[in-house]
């Protein structure tokens, strides 16, 4: 089955990511990472607000209607959406300057998985995973180029997760109740002879991951055992992220970038960056609360 994403949002990011639904304010939240930007937008696409940072922010936790937790280049910081007010949590890789957070999830434990990369982008293994939950932060994996597609199953009991540049989404099983690994980390899915590198990854209501391909103008959905189920196309090439929302969960969402475009590259990808949206006949998984 292959389906057309459309254009909602013409938000022109140089790297938009993390986009998580907010059930309760009825709001997609997204990033423009390069340009230290948040964006909240309705279903349809409406902007309802945004905010600029002075620190390269990534990803985002939902606390309640009024709260987020933010992954900054220094950490964790509680956000108040009404005065733009943040407290800091928990410092992470705060003394690296060279390092900044990117793909990042909540486990329905509530555990926030945060990714780490080199700032500049080449593909140096400076960056790390680590587990944040009720206070304690637990490092997952050193030595990491590009982290993304972090993602887990419906009953909590399997993450996955990729090296970007390796090309491999992997799979380890964790412990439901506090989204910690308990076994090895093995092969879920080879995507070399697909299309495109593996970025941001979401696990919808049936257990399938759906995997966005940067480079390669499309979001792939993967049944358990790693095999192809669909792939939906994106009329831009750098598609980053994907994550369901809408009232029924059934609006699939996709970030894009426009970054390292050429001029005739973008001149065919006028649109590169935007928000997309497709409707689905999968629901997604509701976003966990992070546990502070």
């Amino acid at each position: 089955m292959t389906q057309t994403a459309r254009l909602i949002f013409d938000s022109k990011c140089e790297l938009g990511e993390g986009p998580i639904w907010h059930a309760g304010r009825q709001q997609l939240f997204f990033f423009d990472i390069n340009e230290q930007t948040l964006f909240a937008v309705t279903a349809d696409g409406e902007i309802a607000d945004s905010w600029l940072f002075n620190e390269t922010v990534a990803a985002a936790a939902v606390v309640d209607d009024h709260t987020l937790v933010l992954a900054t280049d220094t950490g964790l910081k509680q956000f108040d959406l009404a005065t733009g007010g943040m407290n800091r949590i928990n410092e992470i890789e705060a003394d690296r300057p060279e390092t900044r957070t990117n793909d990042s999830r909540v486990h329905p434990s509530g555990a926030f998985w945060i990714g780490t990369m080199n700032r500049t982008e080449e593909e140096l293994p400076v960056g790390s995973v680590y587990h944040y939950r009720a206070g304690e932060l637990t490092t997952l994996k050193s030595g990491v180029k590009i982290p993304n597609a972090t993602c887990f199953s419906p009953d909590g009991r399997i993450a996955y997760w990729t090296d970007t540049p390796t090309k491999q989404i992997m799979q380890c099983p964790t412990n439901p109740a506090t989204g910690l690994p308990i076994g090895d980390w093995t092969l879920f899915a080879d995507v070399s002879d697909h299309r495109g590198w593996p970025d941001g990854a979401v696990v919808d209501s049936e257990g399938y991951l759906w995997n966005a391909r940067w480079g390669g103008s499309c979001v792939v959905r993967h049944a358990p055992d790693g095999s192809i189920d669909r792939v939906i196309e994106v009329p831009v090439s750098q598609v980053s992220c994907p994550a369901f929302g809408g009232p029924d969960l059934k609006t699939l969402f996709i970030t894009t970038a426009a970054k390292n475009l050429s001029s005739e590259q973008l001149a065919a990808e006028q649109v590169a960056g935007g928000l997309f949206a497709i409707d689905v006949d999968v629901a997604g998984q509701p976003e966990p609360i992070i546990t502070l």
